[in-house]
């Protein structure tokens, strides 16, 4: 239980086993990383600091933070949540329950953007649009590694878009960005940008509405459902978004859109029927994860 953390042998590598037992028990699925990162944390050290330092012994405060820590992610609560970061493309993201947690597979997606970057613009001033910035993991990302660009980063949740630009911030591109919050491309309008966006990026909601109950506790108990919830099929916004992009798109321009992998077939008929070019990219499990479309 977590009143032995009191006890007098309270050493990092002590208190790394009782964590490690404690969410085991408790059904976590890598329970030992979890418990790294949260002492980690507790203690303003790196993982490598735990190894190096495993006899130091822990502060009362320490450890009752600690052990908090664990409860909590002894309920699910999602490790991010509770160190309050999260790593995407190298650089470490301010995050909170008021915005998705970023995933790796989203990495996919700035890659390929870079990658279209590279191949049609090399060089050149770019301007995109970020739709549902949620922290700003995808559009803070490109601005780093353009600094010819400028970037719009919409979302509808002002939380979140606060959010994104601390994030922009601290990672020196707040300058490049300008955060608007709205409907998809709504705050665009007027702004003179029709037909002036090189990339459109989103990782808009795709969950399907009936599938929120069956997700994963980290992510349905904790995760914001209006982040999540994508409507009957999972493709509402996106079939909202596909045809408002036309309005925005040079030539040639691209929209980019992380989905679930059981959406690229019915994604890929929609394009079609409007007459989209288009390919879907797999993630690194095969499964169907961007689509890259192209008017």
């Amino acid at each position: 239980m977590p009143g032995k953390l009191k006890s007098r042998n309270r050493n990092i590598n002590w208190a790394l086993a009782w964590a490690k037992a404690y969410l085991n028990d408790r059904g976590i699925k890598d329970p030992y990383l979890d418990a790294q990162v949260l002492l980690a944390h507790c203690l303003g050290m790196d993982i490598v600091g735990l190894y190096r330092e495993g006899e130091r012994q822990l502060s009362l405060q320490e450890s009752d933070a600690f052990c908090k820590l664990v409860q909590r992610r002894g309920k699910n609560e999602p490790v991010a949540y509770l160190t309050g970061r999260k790593e995407f493309m190298g650089l470490v993201f301010e995050v909170s329950r008021d915005v998705l947690i970023p995933r790796p597979e989203t990495e996919l997606l700035v890659e390929k953007a870079l990658e279209l970057y590279s191949r049609y613009w090399p060089g050149k001033p770019l301007i995109f649009a970020d739709i549902g910035t949620g922290c700003g993991n995808i559009a803070v990302s490109l601005a780093r590694e353009l600094p010819l660009s400028k970037i719009y980063a919409v979302d509808i949740s002002p939380c979140a878009l606060k959010i994104a630009e601390k994030n922009a911030g601290v990672h020196g591109v707040r300058e490049k960005m300008i955060f608007s919050r709205g409907d998809l491309l709504a705050p665009l309008d007027g702004l003179g940008l029709e037909g002036k966006i090189n990339l459109i990026t989103a990782n808009l909601p795709y969950i399907k509405t009936s599938g929120i109950s069956s997700l994963m506790p980290d992510v349905g108990l904790y995760e914001p459902r209006e982040a999540l919830d994508g409507g009957p099929d999972g493709l509402d916004l996106y079939r909202r978004l596909i045809p408002w992009s036309l309005c925005y798109l040079t030539q040639p321009g691209f929209l980019l859109m992380e989905i679930d992998p059981e959406q690229g077939r019915e994604i890929a008929s929609y394009l079609s029927i409007s007459r989209w070019k288009f390919e879907c990219l797999s993630d690194l499990a095969g499964r169907d994860r961007l689509v890259i479309a192209c008017p």
